[in-house]
């Protein structure tokens, strides 16, 4: 009697623990599903938010870059309508000149092409000489110009479908009109750029025409026809797609049978709009990749329940092993998978990084005319001491001699500083600000001008105080605006019985860098930072040195006056953010 309950309760204990194995299994399955179906959702919210982003900022790049390239050739028309050689021209009919002088405009200012028309519509002189004698009165560029004081943007489609961007602006002399000049700005470089990467993006301008795009074939369209020519697949087929893949979201619009997601910003220029089709490829790849490896993880604990509840019994454990080796080629599977994702990764960091390299190279232009005026006066320097250095040798003096080898030496080097500072700026992005002793950067702007002061019989007098004076900026460019002043004070003071400099760095709330002569003074102050104003004589100077200094101290966060001194002369000052010891110590 006994005997008879042990041998039930032996019966039921393998029972029950079969029965708690294959409860467990059918949890872990339920675990599984549950997880897999809340990471599935989570992941590809926060995946294809991220993607969105991504759109986001990328528009907002081009966006900034697009007003970027428009506002700088806007101001081009505005310099040009007041530069007194093409005004002589229009009124004289002599356009001999006119076409080298805008070839070297279009060097210096880094615009697409320039176009000089008389007062008829007829191009007179361009950088293009294939467009000079070419009749523009009905163009529309034309027409606004010739009615407004302004200057005027407009757009129009050529026959080969791509569109063109003109600034233009008339010009006037004695109260008529005497022609119109004309900048053609080049947008088309975006479109090249932004083709280097997957997204579909275009801009449409204020009526919803698509002006610039990286599908030729929507240009002139508006966004609705243009998807029209990339018809989705049929309801069924994107159906049949959409549950196969199980991190499908659903589309804002499809292209080639593929949905996209869609993003729009504002560009602040006439109503313009940059629009994007990003593809979820991304998200889908990367939410497979860790639903695979939770999968994954859930295979190996079922596995190990059928292995623990089927130890004893061979045919499952060859079941088992079969598992286990589709197991291993699902983990194959998987690392190629990952390793194709980190090389598309990889790749769109590369186009990313492309594109910003091709911006800031677009910026490179504006740089290129203030490093060549630079170079000028190392060259000029050179030039002296090679002269200087000449005679020395001829009188059997080499000791004199080699310390203008040394001069010429260290000319060259900091010209060597100038063209790597320049490959720098194409390679990186962004000002390389740096602390600046003020008083260095004078004492490498003297011995610059050294030959043409030494020359002029100029008497310097320098006042500097005992403490360094330490500014934020970039030397180079420092340097540049001090080797300007020296030379419209040199140019100012030649003639003078007793010429003579003056020179006072003071450091107080700014620091303070004063130069002063004792010239006739200049008469004509509101004038003197504007671009191509110049008391010079022709051929000496286009009047660009002031504007360019003053544009780089601004730049700095300083300014630069000009006045005219109590007695005579002429007194520069330059103001620059003092750099002191915790701004310092926190840079």
């Amino acid at each position: 009697m006994e005997s008879e309950p042990l041998h039930i309760q032996d019966d039921e204990e393998p029972r029950r623990s079969t029965w708690r194995v294959r409860f467990a299994l059918a949890l872990v399955v339920v675990m599984a599903g549950v997880t897999i179906w809340v990471t599935n959702s989570f992941l590809t919210d926060r995946f294809t938010q991220n993607t969105r982003n991504r759109a986001e900022l990328r528009l907002a790049l081009y966006s900034g870059n697009l007003q970027s390239e428009l506002r700088r050739n806007a101001i081009v028309p505005q310099l040009l309508a007041k530069d007194p050689q093409l005004i002589t021209a229009l009124t004289s009919a002599d356009f001999s000149q006119s076409t080298a002088r805008l070839i070297s405009f279009v060097e210096e200012i880094g615009a697409a092409s320039i176009m000089l028309l008389d007062s008829d519509g007829r191009t007179v002189a361009a950088t293009d000489r294939t467009k000079i004698g070419a009749p523009n009165r009905q163009n529309e560029f034309f027409i606004n110009a010739m009615r407004s004081n302004l200057t005027v943007f407009s757009s129009a489609r050529q026959d080969t479908g791509a569109y063109h961007f003109t600034y233009a602006k008339r010009l006037d002399f004695q109260g008529q009109v005497i022609g119109v000049i004309a900048v053609e700005v080049d947008l088309r470089k975006f479109e090249r750029a932004w083709a280097g990467i997957s997204d579909a993006v275009f801009v449409t301008d204020s009526e919803g025409t698509i002006i610039l795009t990286t599908e030729p074939r929507w240009r002139g369209l508006s966004e609705e026809a243009a998807l029209a020519r990339q018809p989705a697949e049929g309801a069924i087929e994107r159906a049949i797609q959409a549950t196969a893949d199980w991190t499908q979201l659903p589309a804002d619009a499809y292209i080639q049978g593929e949905g996209v997601m869609r993003e729009d910003a504002r560009i602040p220029f006439r109503g313009w709009r940059i629009t994007s089709f990003t593809t979820y490829t991304s998200v889908r790849e990367r939410v497979n990749a860790v639903l695979a490896l939770e999968i994954m993880a859930f295979a190996v604990l079922i596995a190990l329940g059928f292995y623990v509840m089927n130890r004893k019994n061979t045919l499952r454990m060859i079941l088992f092993q079969r598992e286990s080796a589709s197991l291993r080629a699902l983990n194959l599977r998987l690392q190629r998978e990952i390793s194709e994702r980190e090389r598309m990764q990889q790749s769109l960091a590369v186009a990313e990084q492309s594109l910003a390299q091709s911006s800031k190279l677009a910026a490179l232009g504006e740089m290129s005319a203030a490093v060549s005026h630079e170079l000028n006066q190392p060259l000029a320097a050179m030039k002296t001491y090679l002269a200087g250095a000449r005679l020395l040798l001829r009188r059997n003096r080499p000791d004199e001699a080699l310390s203008s080898f040394q001069r010429i030496d260290d000319l060259i080097e900091r010209m060597g500083a100038i063209t790597k500072q320049l490959k720098s700026y194409a390679r990186k992005g962004g000002d390389d600000f740096r602390p600046v002793n003020m008083a260095e950067a004078l004492n490498s702007a003297l011995s610059m001008m050294e030959p043409q002061l030494r020359q002029g019989h100029i008497r310097i007098s320098r006042i500097l105080p005992d403490e360094p004076v330490r500014v934020m900026g970039d030397r180079m460019r420092i340097e540049q605006v001090i080797i300007n002043l020296l030379r419209n004070a040199l140019d100012a003071i030649k003639g003078e019985r007793d010429p003579e400099i003056e020179i006072i760095l003071a450091a107080g709330e700014t620091a303070t860098l004063t130069v002063r002569d004792n010239g006739p003074g200049i008469e004509n102050l509101d004038d003197l930072f504007e671009p191509f104003f110049t008391t010079k004589q022709p051929g000496d100077g286009v009047g660009l040195g002031l504007a360019i200094s003053s544009g780089i101290i601004s730049d700095l966060g300083g300014r630069l006056t000009a006045r005219n001194g109590q007695s005579r002369g002429a007194v520069f000052e330059v103001q620059l953010p003092i750099l002191s010891e915790d701004i310092e110590a926190a840079e």
